[in-house]
């Protein structure tokens, strides 16, 4: 089998402070003075049910992990050190998403924690690699005016190269909220270019991702696995040419799924879904990018497979055609390499 830390391949579905090392985050709080709990520094993944219960433990870890990140230091250093770790495991294009809401207050408001973020991302584009665009999300939990405030703001910034903000996104639980009192808002992101690309169809059901479709207007939507249960859905969303960033492994740690067998990567595959394969959040998942390649490998995809969920992922991001070009060709080349014995 070949290396799968050596597939190119981009990383559309990953939150920012989500991608935090543990160990980062121990010596964050440490400087600060702050203890964390043990389900934060531990080995063992974060497991909760799918219901409110479950979304509200999940977020409070969550919560407790981001009051740790503070200042201008420590978020250049969440961002450097996931273009890092996706340079290590064959990422060629990272699309990271954040709420720039969530850090502002010791930054000088908006703006300031935007650009900041911008800039590292751009200065880690450089040093590894790895071209590192930043998704603008609004959160569920908030008010609808906010997120308009999110998207103009990131109109500001739109492109779709390293250091820029290059899609607009719609985060946290599925279940707050009219979906479409966010329209406006992904309207005002679409009028500048920007690519929407909210979650949807994790936690509810066909329904929930019917609203998403018709209000939001996706080009991607954050997982959409639960398009699985309704086959119409699936195909019609296939042919509108709407992506899924799946994540296996958060699937299961949220209890969408008894276990990584049951994520339907086949059925969505082979119903011709563009695919591209996501670690959400390793802090709490503690499951990385090349995880989530091989649970696909373990529910039987073979490696010419993998590497077209690699050109998927690839085709699926907002990398520029000359980007895109060169890693669909280094994918080519590592198929083309003789596999391991």
């Amino acid at each position: 089998m070949r290396d799968l830390s050596r597939l190119p391949k981009a990383h559309l579905h990953l939150h920012f402070t989500g991608s935090l090392r543990v160990p980062t985050l121990v010596e964050l709080a440490e400087a600060r003075g702050m203890r964390l709990p043990d389900s934060l520094t531990g080995t063992t993944p974060l497991h909760v049910p799918a219901d409110k219960r479950g979304w509200f433990r999940f977020q409070r870890q969550y919560d407790i992990a981001r009051s740790v990140v503070k200042g201008e230091d420590a978020i250049r250093r969440v961002v450097r050190e996931a273009a890092e770790d996706d340079a290590a495991e064959g990422s060629r294009r990272l699309e990271i998403q954040v709420e720039p809401s969530s850090y502002a207050r010791e930054l000088g408001g908006l703006t300031p924690t935007l650009e900041l973020i911008l800039d590292e991302a751009a200065l880690a584009s450089r040093d590894t690699g790895v071209e590192v665009g930043i998704i603008v999300a609004a959160s569920r939990i908030r008010h609808p005016l906010d997120a308009r405030t999110l998207a103009r703001l990131a109109a500001r910034h739109a492109g779709d190269g390293p250091g820029q903000v290059v899609a607009f996104g719609l985060s946290n639980d599925e279940r707050s909220g009219v979906t479409s009192d966010w329209a406006a808002a992904f309207a005002i992101a679409r009028r500048a270019g920007l690519p929407a690309v909210p979650h949807g169809g994790e936690l509810l059901g066909p329904e929930h991702l019917r609203d998403v479709v018709a209000h939001l207007h996706p080009t991607r939507v954050g997982h959409g696995v639960r398009s699985a249960d309704d086959p119409q859905l699936l195909a019609r969303m296939v042919a509108e040419g709407i992506s899924f960033e799946v994540c296996p492994a958060s699937n299961v740690s949220l209890g969408v799924f008894a276990d990584e067998s049951a994520v339907p990567l086949r059925q969505m595959y082979d119903a011709g879904a563009q695919i591209a394969l996501g670690a959400d959040d390793p802090l709490l998942f503690r499951s990385r990018l090349v995880d989530q390649y091989e649970i696909a490998r373990t529910q039987g995809f073979a490696d010419e497979e993998l590497a077209e969920l690699a050109r998927e992922s690839v085709r699926a991001s907002t990398a520029s055609d000359t980007t895109k070009r060169a890693i669909l060709a280094d994918i080519d080349a590592w198929l083309a390499a003789p596999a391991e014995n």
